[in-house]
């Protein structure tokens, strides 16, 4: 069972890597668009506000694909000495701290989100970007990568409390020893 719910979200943690990378070279190919007008002396405007935008949707959504991926920065000095239970209580315990963090955040994002549909926010740039439209989807990552996060710990204490400890650090771990960079 852990391995079907570390099996699906990694699956659907690619599609929205596909997706998020497509939104980025679309912002990037529009920058560059932007960047040929001036040239010509002219501009869409707003790139440099959109491409804000962007960075802070994708990046929302994929901590949940860096996660998955083991792509987050850890210290492991003293997890890297112990063996493999001390090493799955550590990853446990980075993982709960994570998800407990995580949670917070996508907590606290909410009532940004309900106060800007609230007041009907416009930012107060040239676009006046209704901030809805942009705090929706940057929430939605938030809350995505939180049960991203929770749904990775379950599977992996499952695995610990299994003696799967092998599989445990595959899915939550750091990289091994010969892999880590010193």
């Amino acid at each position: 069972m852990a391995q079907s719910i570390l099996s699906l979200l990694r699956r659907l943690n690619r599609w929205v890597a596909m997706v998020i990378g497509l939104v980025l070279f679309l912002c990037a190919v529009f920058v560059l668009l932007d960047i040929g007008l001036r040239k010509l002396g002219a501009s869409f405007g707003g790139t440099d506000e959109i491409s804000g935008y962007v960075m802070a949707i994708v990046t929302s959504w994929g901590m949940g694909f860096a996660l998955l991926e083991l792509a987050h920065v850890r210290i492991d000095i003293i997890r890297s000495r112990a063996g493999s239970l001390g090493r799955a209580i550590f990853d446990l315990f980075s993982m709960v701290v994570l998800s407990g963090t995580v949670s917070v955040i996508a907590v606290k994002c909410w009532p940004v989100l309900d106060r800007s549909i609230s007041n009907l926010s416009r930012a107060n740039t040239p676009l006046e970007t209704p901030l809805w439209l942009v705090q929706g989807p940057w929430f939605a990552g938030w809350v995505w990568f939180a049960i991203v996060s929770w749904l990775t710990f379950v599977a992996a204490l499952l695995m610990v409390l299994r003696g799967e400890f092998q599989q445990a650090e595959a899915a939550i771990g750091a990289f091994g020893e010969e892999e880590a960079v010193l």
